[in-house]
């Protein structure tokens, strides 16, 4: 569709922040005939619609692309605020009344489908496809109406775009409907990893065409299970738009799990400068906002790998938690006490149930389990406990840490910086734990099983009957 009268009366704007920027022009993901997805998908939404413009919070990194003529590039009003902060700078700046969304690193757009969505506006102030995975917000109609919902939005520290829908009226078009009018349309994905731009390219090849984005059917083989499977996926965590580490974890809980592996790292400490926290799912990313800026050497830091489930990450040797400040707390506790909130957490623990591969953690307080959470990875698990309970205020100093886990190195440690003076396993404790446990004053107990308990380190907070 070239330009003409025909064009669409919107303002596309291409939402180049963030990842997608760097997935749109990062040189080793360049679609098949070389051009970046970023300047590919900026001359497609320029031929769709009247005006166009490419949002970002970095527009240096554009320099050297080529985009089409009278292609405007706005800088974000306020940089980091995710692709709500994108739209609302687009509302703000927009020739026409209506905005047409689009991600930097999303290789497939339709003029059939964006004249579809067009004309299913019926009143509304945003018009979104719907899929089986839910709203897909980065190829979706909005509103100059919802410019002040998008800054109010972003005031309370949230930068999801589908956070604005429930203030707004919202007319969804099923994506059937959009396959009615487009049937190469098969789902509605952004190119965010290598595996989704093979999957684009070999789905090209395949068919001999373009590559509009295409998902393969899969058919089941076999009897289906009578338990679930563990799921298990790779996690992103960034703070203040900085990329700290990816985690292999169960995609639940994810807000605590970032909190907890920042909190556990030192990145963050002081929970008045928490900011937000805001969990994009379908990508698994967890964007931290904090008052706390990033350490300047933290790029250069080293990156231990840890012997845990999908291999952890710490940033964090064995010489630095030697050097940390101990746990001097004098709480004790039964040893019928810790032996019973084992089996609280055993009760608790559906996920396990389900699938027999998950492990447990939980923190005790006063013979109680206050919080639980289960993952694939026991040091995860451990993360996800100790950051709700930090979001939560809940005091963690004083507390007990139960887990189904082999107690390691790392765990001892986030141990320690969370002020939890006890940590007990079913299963073992390694040597290496031990040692630091002994100097950071951290009671280990491992095989808490079978009505027995193995207490390797500071004995004394382990004992027979409460006194009276």
């Amino acid at each position: 569709m070239g330009k003409g009268t025909d064009r669409i009366p919107v303002t596309g704007t291409v939402l180049a922040g963030g990842r997608s920027l760097r997935m749109g022009i990062d040189k080793t993901l360049l679609p098949m005939d070389g051009e970046p997805l970023v300047s590919r998908v900026a001359a497609a939404v320029d031929s769709v619609c009247a005006h166009t413009i490419v949002v970002t919070n970095r527009p240096e990194a554009l320099e050297g692309i080529t985009l089409p003529a009278g292609v405007r590039i706005a800088q974000d009003e306020v940089a980091y605020q995710g692709p709500l902060g994108g739209l609302a700078t687009a509302l703000d700046v927009a020739e026409d009344e209506w905005v047409l969304a689009v991600a930097a690193d999303m290789p497939w757009l339709s003029a059939d489908v964006v004249r579809k969505l067009w004309d299913a506006r019926d009143g509304a102030q945003v018009v979104i496809p719907v899929s089986s995975k839910g709203s897909e917000p980065l190829l979706a109609l909005y509103h100059r109406d919802c410019l002040p919902v998008a800054r109010e939005v972003l005031a309370s520290g949230r930068r999801r775009l589908l956070a604005i829908l429930p203030s707004v009226k919202v007319v969804e078009v099923p994506v059937e409907e959009l396959r009615d009018v487009d049937p190469q349309l098969k789902s509605l994905v952004n190119v965010n990893t290598p595996d989704e731009l093979a999957e684009v390219r070999d789905a090209a090849d395949a068919e001999g065409e373009p590559p509009s984005v295409r998902r393969l059917e899969v058919m089941e083989v076999g009897t289906r299970r009578t338990r679930g499977m563990p799921v298990e996926r790779p996690v992103t965590v960034l703070l203040n738009d900085v990329e700290i580490a990816t985690i292999q974890a169960t995609p639940a809980d994810l807000e605590e799990l970032a909190a907890g592996f920042l909190v556990a790292e030192g990145l963050i400490t002081d929970r008045e400068a928490l900011r937000s926290v805001d969990v994009d799912h379908k990508r698994g990313f967890v964007y931290v906002v904090s008052g706390e800026s990033v350490p300047e050497d933290f790029r250069y830091r080293e990156r231990y790998v840890t012997a845990g489930c999908g291999k952890g990450v710490t940033f964090a040797s064995v010489g630095h938690a030697e050097g940390m400040a101990p746990v001097t707390s004098g709480s004790t506790l039964t040893a019928d006490a810790l032996y019973d909130m084992m089996g609280q957490m055993a009760r608790m623990a559906v996920a396990y149930r389900d699938t027999g591969g998950m492990h447990s953690c939980a923190l005790g307080r006063a013979g109680r389990i206050v919080v639980l959470r289960e993952d694939v990875g026991r040091h995860n698990a451990v993360d996800k406990v100790l950051g709700r309970a930090w979001l939560d205020g809940v005091p963690s100093e004083g507390g007990v840490l139960v887990t189904t886990g082999r107690i390691s190195y790392e765990m001892t440690v986030k141990a320690a910086k969370a002020g939890v003076p006890v940590v007990a396993s079913r299963t073992a404790v390694t040597d290496l734990a031990s040692d630091i446990a002994s100097k950071l004053g951290i009671t280990l107990v491992g095989y808490a099983r079978g009505g027995k308990l193995v207490v390797y380190t500071h004995a004394d907070r382990i004992i027979e009957e409460a006194s009276e």
